[in-house]
């Protein structure tokens, strides 16, 4: 059997341990108002299977490069945990959200991250971490207010700073393409109606992974 197969097996193995061990957190954390536990359900599932992917696709794409790696696997953790909380509580935590914008210009600064490696590609990256934001916030006024939430914008500046002014780009596409197929299967197997809420950061971190792991530019 060929190595890397065997290694992106592993490295998935990890991924959905860690999404089980996120969607514990998430369970927990932020504490709940009524001060309630969330037993393992549906949810517990979907983190465990987006962290086995992101974590197989890690290995397979980064595993050459293993500075590359080791700052990735950071941000697929912290994606993974952020991919729980909202999942579980409509929330993307600030204490995860901020650190991951920081971590994005170490990054740079340090030499390690594989998207913005230039002073050119670092002025784009900021510039589209602002705008893409205030775009989407403009573009969800005439919905009302919680048409987009304020964790998804600081999450997409986080992207941005990391990942590029393209990739923060292929985001939103992405996220917004995988919305649209999950709300209709959603619909489809009548667990929510046109009228329900549903949580679009999963979605967004959705497209980020995929920007990241799988996306060719």
């Amino acid at each position: 059997m060929d190595i890397a197969i065997v290694i992106a097996a592993a490295a998935g193995l990890i991924g959905a341990a860690w999404g089980f061990v996120a969607d514990r957190i998430a369970a927990r954390w932020p504490a709940h108002e009524d001060g309630s536990v969330r037993a393992v359900d549906w949810r517990t599932a979907a983190v465990m299977l987006a962290g086995g992917i992101a974590a197989a696709a890690l290995s397979i794409r980064y595993l050459h490069d293993l500075s590359a790696f080791a700052y990735l696997a950071v941000i697929v953790a912290a994606m993974v945990l952020l991919f729980a909380t909202d999942l579980d509580q409509r929330l993307l935590p600030d204490v995860v959200t901020y650190p991951l914008a920081a971590y994005g210009l170490v990054g740079f600064v340090v030499g390690i991250g594989p998207f913005v490696r230039t002073p050119g590609e670092l002025l784009w990256a900021t510039v589209a971490g602002i705008a893409v934001p205030v775009l989407l916030f403009v573009l969800s006024v005439p919905f009302g207010a919680g048409a987009i939430g304020i964790g998804d914008l600081k999450l997409l500046f986080g992207v941005g700073l990391i990942a590029g002014a393209q990739r923060v780009i292929a985001t939103v596409i992405v996220g917004a393409l995988a919305a649209a197929a999950g709300i209709l299967v959603l619909i489809a197997l009548r667990r929510i109606t046109l009228k329900s809420y549903v949580p679009y950061g999963p979605f967004l971190i959705i497209g980020a992974l995929w920007a990241m792991l799988v996306s060719a530019r």
